[in-house]
């Protein structure tokens, strides 16, 4: 189908031309990607990356390093946010450890892609090595193969690093050459103090690593083990024709990176919220994208994703369901009324 057939399809639904707003550009989206007149969600799915970074030991975050394997647990014990939201709107949930410092006891919502236990600091040297970002992007093909194979064609990505913000700043400005003060935000909340060391110490991370242009080094250089997992499983997600639900910041990060892989992803992305993470406004002006919610959310977790999706629902349910002028019989503005 041609984008032409299906806005035909949504501006003659039984309401003024544009008055559904966003859900009419949603059900556009998804028309285009899945080329078939009645639209579909299946399985919906969300993935959590998790993994420690060896930038947070240089102060650039206002929670320690143990909180990431703490929140993990909360995951894995059913008590986490996104935990409540994906039970609520009946979204499978994945938890995977890409490096976290710590040993998991086996759960059935985990999975094992450890990859060590935390970056290197980027402060000093690359984030990871060439051979490792090969073996988050092979972990990811393997993760999101297992879950093709359940019917699934809708994804959401989340995250949890304590220092994740950091790298999604370095990530942001590298790509898109935003000013570094534009990228970089309050994190977990740090005051105004701890503001300024944060991006001081961002500031002498650029200059220890100099120019790169190259997307994959850039990640291997400043990306967390979740950041590059990520990146990874949207790419594997997109060869499988999967809609993408994106989360905040982090994530965004992540598909920044996978777009200059891969530039058409973007057309299976949907950008759930705006995170109150200060270069998140930024990023999603560069993509020149509209999020669906905008309720001051900056907990990660892919809860953004979890609470957008009734209305990613919504906007199937209109397209598939709701009537035609003509099978209404009800006058359109551009019928003569007798």
């Amino acid at each position: 189908m041609q984008k032409q057939e299906i806005q035909q399809i949504i501006d003659l639904k039984t309401k003024p031309l544009g008055a559904l707003g966003l859900l009419e550009k949603i059900a556009l989206k998804i028309g285009l990607v899945q080329q078939q007149p009645k639209l579909e969600l299946k399985n919906p799915h969300l993935i959590v990356f998790a993994s420690d970074h060896g930038i947070a030991q240089s102060g650039v975050s206002a929670y320690p390093a143990e909180v990431t394997p703490q929140m993990v647990l909360n995951f894995l014990n059913n008590g986490a946010a996104i935990n409540v939201f994906c039970n609520q709107n009946k979204i499978e949930l994945s938890i995977v450890d890409s490096g976290v410092n710590y040993d998991f006891d086996d759960y059935t919502i985990l999975k094992n892609c450890k990859i060590a236990k935390s970056t290197k600091n980027f402060l000093y040297e690359s984030a990871m090595t060439s051979t490792q970002l090969d073996e988050c992007f092979t972990h990811s093909q393997k993760i999101v193969a297992e879950i093709a194979k359940k019917g699934t064609n809708i994804i959401g990505f989340g995250e949890m690093g304590i220092g994740n913000t950091s790298s999604a700043s370095m990530l942001v400005h590298y790509l898109t050459n935003l000013p570094l003060e534009q990228c970089v935000g309050r994190g977990t909340g740090l005051n105004d103090e701890q503001l300024k060391t944060k991006l001081e110490i961002l500031a002498q991370a650029k200059n220890t690593h100099g120019e790169i242009k190259d997307p994959k080094q850039i990640l291997a250089t400043f990306g967390g083990f979740e950041v590059a997992q990520m990146t990874g499983a949207m790419l594997a997600t997109f060869d499988h024709n999967m809609l993408l639900m994106i989360d905040g910041y982090i994530a965004s990060a992540a598909l920044l990176v996978a777009s200059k892989l891969k530039l058409e992803i973007l057309n299976n992305a949907i950008f759930c919220h705006q995170s109150d993470e200060f270069g998140h406004q930024y990023l999603l002006n560069y993509f020149n994208e509209e999020p669906i919610l905008k309720i001051n959310l900056r907990v990660g977790e892919g809860t953004g994703c979890a609470l957008a999706y009734p209305i990613i629902e919504s906007a199937v349910n209109f397209f598939n369901d709701m009537a035609s002028f003509e099978s209404a019989g009800v006058s359109n503005k551009d019928e003569e009324i007798c």
